[in-house]
């Protein structure tokens, strides 16, 4: 093959890569921020995705995994390099529960009590969580966002969730109970 051909077909095989994910990387991005430079992160991703292209995964699955965690490397160096520690936390407002209620209050309540709960995660149960609620990554993929073994995944995993169920089970914070947390 020519060099053009060659630089021809990476360059139509990243163009195929950026549609068919970009859009799902920048929810992983503006899930994770609150800033509003979700594009610009985005960007950034692909960025990357484009200079180690020999590393990105050919398979469509194994290249979104791949994409989100070097997002999730973005937004670690960004809130690194700005000095902040902000907690990695996924918008819980857009969630829909798939509970049958015709009670609009009821329903309401349910979200409050989820935001609450949610609030109350580590920001590590909140990431494993959200690989596996919003991004729908099998324990594989999510490992390999995290860059831990899908094993090491699936118990983070049932920890959050317990810790998520937990939080739902008692909606009200007790300082005694977040100060032991915190000691753990």
């Amino acid at each position: 093959m020519s060099p053009n051909k060659i630089e021809t077909d990476r360059a139509q095989r990243f163009s195929a890569l950026y549609d068919d994910a970009y859009l799902d990387v920048l929810r992983f991005i503006t899930r994770r921020t609150n800033n509003d430079n979700g594009e610009d992160v985005a960007h950034e991703v692909f960025l990357t995705a484009w200079r180690r292209f020999d590393d990105v995964p050919t398979y469509r699955d194994e290249a979104r995994a791949w994409l989100f965690g070097t997002a999730r490397n973005c937004l670690l160096r960004e809130w690194r390099e700005l000095g902040r520690r902000e907690e990695l936390g996924a918008r819980v407002s857009d969630v829909e529960l798939n509970r049958p209620s015709n009670d609009e209050s009821r329903l309401a309540d349910a979200r409050l009590d989820l935001a609450t709960a949610w609030q109350r995660l580590e920001p590590a149960h909140q990431e494993v969580l959200s690989l596996a609620i919003w991004e729908q990554l099998p324990s594989s993929l999510a490992g390999t966002v995290l860059g831990i073994s899908a094993q090491s995944y699936r118990i983070r995993l049932h920890r959050a969730r317990a810790a998520l169920r937990q939080y739902l089970d008692s909606p009200t914070p007790s300082t005694t109970t977040r100060q032991t947390e915190h000691q753990a």
